[in-house]
């Protein structure tokens, strides 16, 4: 394993990309991913609601609804100061760099009951202008550009980020799993493109061993929309690559990313995270804990609201 000092992680969060469309769809910059490293789908599991709150703490947490509290997309009641995000836990337990850019304002601000990711060492929240498709595009555009800016500055070594991207979801909601969501998830692809360019453009890229997740929470029903339990809300999917990725497990759930950032970044989870989730790779497996069901916290769930 090389040295954790030259290990970094990206983790890239797109809203509501169905599978069957990324799998149809020519996705050049995540098809290149997928074949460096796997494509792996993700199930959403019976107790967690197919909404962007639940499904994106559990990815950033490393544990289930039971756990981490969050129900909806208010994220009132949570436990996250329990079973804080993979960028906090790195930033205020091992003094690690990281970095979050988001546009949607349950991630990173008050709004809601959030923020979801509660204090990472550097971030950018850039909230669009109007609740539309184009507006969502756009805030992607300028979250793209801010996170690239970033990632390009090897003056400022960030050892774990998460990129989120929401104009795909958006679109569905609006005009339903057509043309212009397909189009959405096309303008996605491009913008995982420029963070990898990103990345590689760094001066100090050939002495570093970077691991990039793309990862997104949940699917759509066919005329856009989602919280219930079809087939199709409940498919979601990962993406990995990077020096340690081999062949996908049997099972990729939600809960691994997380720690497989830990696992990336070579370090071990501390055996009293209690995480559910295990790194798809073999290394820093010990001290994690394999799926439990419940974890003795209330089953309190607030009323689902309206998507992402």
């Amino acid at each position: 394993m090389s040295a954790p000092a030259d290990r970094r992680v990206l983790v890239v969060g797109i809203d509501g990309v169905r599978l069957d469309t990324l799998r149809r769809l020519p996705t050049p910059h995540l098809d290149t991913l997928a074949a460096e490293g796997f494509l792996a789908p993700v199930e959403v599991d019976d107790r967690t609601p197919t909404m962007s709150g639940p499904c994106w703490a559990t990815v950033v947490t490393g544990v289930g609804v039971d756990k981490h509290g969050v129900w909806s997309n208010d994220f009132a009641g949570h436990r996250l100061d329990v079973f804080p995000d993979f960028a906090t836990r790195l930033a205020r337990q091992y003094g690690r760099r990281t970095f979050v850019a988001a546009g949607w304002q349950p991630l990173l601000q008050v709004g809601d009951g959030g923020p979801l990711f509660r204090a990472p060492s550097r971030s950018v929240h850039v909230a669009p202008t109007e609740d539309t498709p184009e507006a969502w595009d756009r805030c992607d555009e300028q979250i793209t550009a801010e996170a690239a800016r970033v990632l390009a500055d090897a003056g400022d070594a960030i050892d774990a980020s998460f990129v989120y991207l929401g104009a795909p979801d958006e679109t569905a909601h609006y005009l339903g799993c057509g043309e212009a969501y397909e189009e959405s998830v096309r303008r996605a692809d491009a913008r995982v493109g420029r963070l990898l360019d990103a990345l590689r453009g760094r001066p100090t890229y050939d002495r570093e061993h970077w691991t990039v997740l793309v990862v997104t929470d949940h699917g759509h029903a066919d005329a856009g929309g989602h919280g219930g339990r079809s087939e199709q809300e409940r498919a979601a999917w990962v993406i990995a690559a990077g020096p340690d990725i081999g062949a996908a497990p049997a099972v990729v759930r939600h809960v691994d990313v997380a720690a497989q950032v830990f696992a990336s970044l070579g370090r071990e989870a501390d055996r009293h995270w209690t995480l559910d989730g295990r790194p798809f790779t073999a290394v820093g497996t010990s001290g994690l804990r394999t799926p439990e069901g419940t974890s003795g916290a209330p089953d309190t769930r607030p009323s689902e609201m309206a998507a992402p």
